[in-house]
This record gives C-alpha cells, structure tokens and sequence, in this order.
C-alpha cells in the first residue's frame, strides 16, 4: 500500500517566481503570508554509504518542487554533498529560491536549509559535546554535528514576531539501547544547547522554528529539556496530544497500556517517521524477496517499531499548526525504493490577526522557562557523572596504552641489534613503527580530546546544576515541584 504523500491543505501564500538566491527584496515580500509550509527531512545522503543516494536526492528536491501545498522553508539533514544539495536546488529554485548548505567539521555537518525568502543571517554553531573520534566508524564526531541557523523575515516592516529563526539539526545517533546508550549524554547535552539557541531568539521576540532529526522519542530527557528550556513546542503533541511517547516496544510507551499499533496508525497519528515497515530500507531480505519491487504492505499489520525521531518545534504567538503529518512516503518511480530511511515531517502554520489573539482560546505562549522537577536534573547530573567517570578511565587507560606502546618500540630497536635475519629485523621496526603511532595516536585523543570533553562536561554540568538551583528556589517560592 501507498499512503497519500500528506493531507492536503491548501495554502494562501502565493507561489514565488525563481529568482536568483541573493538577499534582495523582491515581489514577494510585498505581501504579508497567511500561511507558512514547513517541511523537515532526513535524506540519508551519506557517500559511498546510502545506496542510490543521487537519485534519491534528485527526487527528494522533485517531490518538493511539486508539493501541494508548496514548502515555504525546508529543513534538511544528512544532505552531506555538494552535489545532492545543487541538485535538489535546482529542482527547488521556482518556489524555493534562497538556500544555505551549512559547512562543518571534516565531511560537513550534512544540514541545510531552503527558503521561499532571503536568509538575511545564518551561522553553524556546533555542539560542544559530538561524540568520539576514536569511534571513526560512526564518524558523528568528524562530521561536526551542529545546529544550522538562519533568520528569515518572511514580511517587509520591523516586526520582530515577522522574523523567523529557523534551527535546523541532527543530533547524535543512539547506538545501543537505554540506559546502556553510552552517549545519550552527549544527545541531552545537545538537547540543552538547541533549547537555549531557541530560547535566546524567541527572547528576542522572533518566531522560533526547530526541525530536525532529534533522535529522541517524546518520553526521552532530550525531548523533556526542549520544551522545558525553551518556549518551543512540539507541533505534533500540540496537535495530537494523544500520540505514541515512543515505539510500542519502548517501556514509556508500553505503560500507557495501548495495543501495538497498526503500520497506518504509526504514520498518520503516532507521526512514525522512522523504522516505519512502510520504508523500503527497514525491509528484511526475506521481506524484500517476499514483496518485490513493488511490493505492498498491509496498512493493518502490527508495527511495534516505527518511531517518530523526526520534529518540529515552534514558539511564537502569531502562527498556529493547522496540521501536521508525515510525508515523502512515497517510492521513487524508477527504483521502488523509499526515497529516504526516514519519512518528513511537515505542517502548515497559519498567521493569527491581532483580533483573534485578542479572542483567541488557544493557550497562551508558554514561559521561556518552565523548570522540570528536582529528581529530574538529579538523574541528568548523575548520568554527566557517571559519563565523565568512564571518560577519567578512558583517559587513564589510552595514556598507559602510550607508555606501553614506547616501551614496545625501545625493545624492538633494541632487539634489531641482536636481529639473526634481515625480515626478522624488518618485523621488529613495522611492529615498533606501527605501534608506536598507534599510541602516540591514543595518547593524543587521551590528553587532548578527553580532556577538552571533560572541560565540555564540567560546563554542562554546572548549567544543569544552575538551572537546577533556580527549580528549587521556584518551587520554594510557589510550594510546586516544578511544572
């Protein structure tokens, strides 16, 4: 079965002719939108890794160019070339004129961010904590893991709520299962520092846009800290408050007593964007052998998996969701794969008139802050503890690994002298010579990475610590536990 790409809502902004991607007022900005289309994506370009990455790119930006109602801003993630990001923006141009691809770490942080509207700034912040260099195999610490901003006004004038901060990330991917998942408290450390980039622009009284691939489900602490630390909603609660905290199989999720979901149920009120069996590429080869290339899926078969990993977050007073769904659920017409891992998320946002917010009976702009319960930074301090306690070991561990590794290398030149043969000779220096980079390689991570990641730590925890403090002097003040 194909579900529909999304619901269809039809949208009051006016299509945007193509111009060229320069800050320049045009024709468009005359107007003050009714509604914006946000849509955000995981597109799985990894090179050399993703198969069929180019042509799921290419119509990854086709899907967009043709979207009804038209994306207004796009957030992107794991766009990590050059090349799929011309491409997608030159299918995109008519309507998506203006766009930034965000430069980060060694390989590029894999985000970008298109715009019906000029980008007047953008920056890449990236994270403080992003993971290990020494697991190169999942190459999150190489890549620069960040957060890609830009500010759009999307109205003329010098209206500050006319400003449009958009956030756009992806934080680091979880590895094993919690509470073993050794860097979730880089994930929570990144959950904070997005928080408070959002917090400090709805402080500046602009509206506020988070999307990305979170990699947290809504029971997790990455999602409690977002909404807690910042003004900023999650736009699939808000419309859905009913839905999936999680994967069925996940404990949070299991306590609410809800029979597994069927695969149709996760996609249209869960908002499943992730390990959904409606994704070609979560399909065994057992099932892709079953099902063909153009396989279809029973929309009623259980799926205790799929997962929404995937967000849109919004503060601002004057835009409201009319409706949120996932999307690019459809397969490429050609390979009869899913055009991501992921499906988007999407929602469309509608202005409210200065009367309506007058009679308005929507709740009111949440506070910048709203503390969480003491118990709930006492188990983020404990785990920035325990954390750190492992990195102390690793540190100790990679510095005797370096002093082990010299004294390899003093015995092998030594044992070169009473050498019988020249390829006995030859092994003792590769051994020596690859040994001895080996640890002068780990004692650098050891002295120079663990270190700067213990200072990343030190500051997380005093923040946590601090915010923590003020909890308790709130909660002392109004005889609440925190909100």
């Amino acid at each position: 079965m194909y579900l529909p790409h999304h619901t269809q809502v039809q949208s009051k902004t006016k299509p945007t002719l193509p111009t060229d991607a320069v800050m320049t007022q045009s024709s468009d900005l005359l107007e003050l939108p009714s509604s914006l289309r946000i849509i955000s994506l995981n597109c799985w370009g990894l090179k050399f890794i993703s198969k069929h990455r180019h042509e799921r790119l290419v119509e990854i930006g086709r899907q967009l160019a043709t979207a009804s109602p038209a994306p207004t801003i796009v957030g992107l993630q794991e766009c990590w070339t050059q090349e799929d990001y011309l491409a997608i923006r030159a299918q995109t141009k008519a309507i998506l004129p203006h766009g930034k691809f965000y430069w980060s770490g060694f390989f590029g942080g894999g985000l970008a961010i298109l715009s019906k509207w000029p980008i007047e700034e953008s920056r890449m912040y990236r994270y403080p904590l992003n993971g290990r260099p020494a697991a190169f195999y999942r190459g999150d610490w190489f890549v620069g893991k960040g957060v890609a901003c830009a500010r759009i006004r999307v109205a003329p004038g010098t209206r500050k709520e006319d400003v449009v901060e958009v956030f756009c990330t992806h934080l680091h991917a979880p590895y094993e299962q919690e509470p073993n998942d050794s860097y979730i408290c880089h994930r929570v450390a990144q959950a904070w520092e997005i928080a408070r980039l959002m917090r400090h622009a709805a402080e500046r009284g602009h509206t506020v846009l988070g999307l990305g691939d979170f990699n947290m489900e809504p029971a997790g602490f990455e999602h409690v800290l977002v909404e807690a630390h910042s003004p900023a909603r999650d736009l699939w609660r808000v419309v859905r408050p009913g839905s999936a905290v999680g994967a069925w199989q996940n404990a949070a999720e299991r306590a609410r007593g809800e029979p597994v979901p069927t695969a149709e149920r996760c996609l249209l009120e869960h908002g499943a964007t992730c390990d959904s069996c409606f994704n070609t590429w979560r399909w065994s080869e057992q099932m892709r052998k079953d099902l063909g290339k153009d396989g279809v899926v029973d929309p009623k078969q259980p799926d205790p998996r799929a997962r929404r990993l995937d967000y849109i977050f919004l503060s601002g007073p004057r835009w409201k969701a009319e409706s949120v769904e996932v999307g690019m659920t459809m397969r490429h017409p050609t390979l009869g794969c899913s055009l991501s891992d992921h499906f988007s998320v999407e929602t469309t946002l509608v202005r409210q008139s200065a009367a309506a917010d007058a009679t308005t009976t929507t709740p009111a702009e949440p506070p910048m802050v709203s503390y969480l319960p003491l118990e709930t930074y006492d188990q983020i301090l404990a785990m920035i503890a325990t954390y750190s306690l492992r990195e102390r070991k690793q540190r100790r561990l990679r510095t005797y690994h370096f002093l082990a590794q010299i004294g390899v290398a003093i015995g092998c030149l030594v044992a070169v002298w009473w050498s019988p043969r020249n390829f006995v000779a030859f092994i003792l220096m590769l051994v020596s010579t690859v040994g001895l980079s080996a640890g002068v390689l780990d004692g650098l991570m050891g002295w120079l990475f663990v270190k700067g990641e213990l200072r990343a730590l030190k500051e997380f925890e005093f923040e946590v610590a601090n915010a923590r403090d003020f909890a308790r002097r709130s909660r002392a003040g109004d005889g609440k536990e925190g909100v």
